[in-house]
């Protein structure tokens, strides 16, 4: 929400005191901001690496559970998702956001191929997340200056490869996805 002009004036005119009384009312009212400012004030965005390790602990203690259905993958990707997507805001580690979602694809595909390998009407929802979630990765690599994107084609063509050949695969032709990547 935009503030009037006259408004801004008024608070750049408060004394010191008052405005960080305002302003930590209101940090306290948005965990992402609190969390940002934790992140950028006291870790001093040193924890990167940490903060993405821990994650892909999360993915992999995620993926362990015995998932019997498409439905409980799905449920699992888009939590684990949430967690990736509320890491980049914080951090503004998007490197790390593409990274970890790849790791996060790869990690459930290869796990659950069995499951997720034949196309039904209880699997179209996962197949359908799955070719968007790839598509969204390839996005994020697209963006990249060419020498970090090569870092990350072999883990790519391995999703891609997956998506192609379990029940994501329609979808993927759908959204013109590329089989493999060029190296």
């Amino acid at each position: 929400m935009a503030l009037p002009d006259q408004l801004k004036k008024a608070i750049i005119q408060m004394p010191a005191k008052e405005k960080d009384k305002l302003l930590l009312r209101l940090i306290t009212k948005d965990k992402t901001l609190t969390d940002r400012l934790h992140f950028e004030l006291i870790e001093d965005s040193a924890t990167i690496s940490e903060r993405r390790e821990e994650i892909m602990g999360r993915i992999v203690r995620t993926s362990n559970f015995n998932q019997n259905t498409p439905g409980w993958i799905l449920m699992d990707l888009r939590n684990l998702s949430g967690d990736i997507s509320y890491h980049v805001k914080v951090t503004k580690d998007k490197i790390g956001g593409i990274e970890l979602n790849l790791f996060l694809l790869n990690t459930f595909l290869e796990k659950y191929p069995d499951i997720l390998r034949t196309y039904s009407s209880r699997a179209d929802t996962c197949a359908l997340y799955i070719a968007k979630k790839a598509q969204t990765i390839l996005n994020g690599l697209n963006r990249l200056d060419e020498d970090y994107r090569v870092d990350y084609i072999k883990d790519t063509n391995r999703m891609l490869k997956m998506v192609f050949s379990l029940c994501s695969k329609t979808y993927a032709k759908q959204l013109e996805l590329p089989q493999e990547l060029e190296e």
